[in-house]
């Protein structure tokens, strides 16, 4: 990986966590400075063949990397995300992993009603409910 492309994740990360005490053209002006960092970075040619594919992955999700860093409603980590995430990891562990696809698929289906229900304040069974009659979950209140 670039000399420099390990730290500005974080970097985007500790400016995202402070964007409520910042102003506006603040973050446009930080978002601009890591853009141009970013540019700097990707301009280098990869000297080592481990450096190409994050370089390709780069250019593939470039305009969402730091979206965070001026939108204050996209949270400034995966953090939660990575939360919803640990019941599957641990039981892929805990069992071995799934033997057929449509299991770990099933698994993954249920998991995100779970955690969507979750964030939504609404009941795990109510949720499950609802799914199995093709009903969509509903929204969360507006908070204005």
């Amino acid at each position: 990986m670039a000399p420099g492309l390990r730290h500005l994740p974080g970097r985007a990360c500790r400016i995202g966590r402070r964007r409520e005490r910042l102003a506006d053209a603040t973050l446009r002006t930080y978002a601009a400075r890591l853009e141009s960092r970013l540019d700097d970075i990707m301009r280098r040619t990869p000297t080592h063949a481990a450096g190409i594919k994050p370089q390709r992955v780069i250019k593939k999700i470039r305009r969402h990397l730091f979206v965070f860093v001026t939108s204050r409603a996209i949270p400034p980590a995966t953090n939660g995300s990575e939360r919803a995430l640990r019941p599957c990891v641990t039981f892929r562990r805990i069992t071995n992993g799934f033997r057929i696809e449509w299991g770990a698929r099933l698994c993954a289906d249920i998991r995100s009603v779970i955690e969507t229900a979750r964030r939504r304040a609404i009941g795990t069974l109510e949720a499950i409910r609802l799914t199995l009659a093709s009903a969509p979950l509903p929204e969360p209140a507006s908070q204005g």
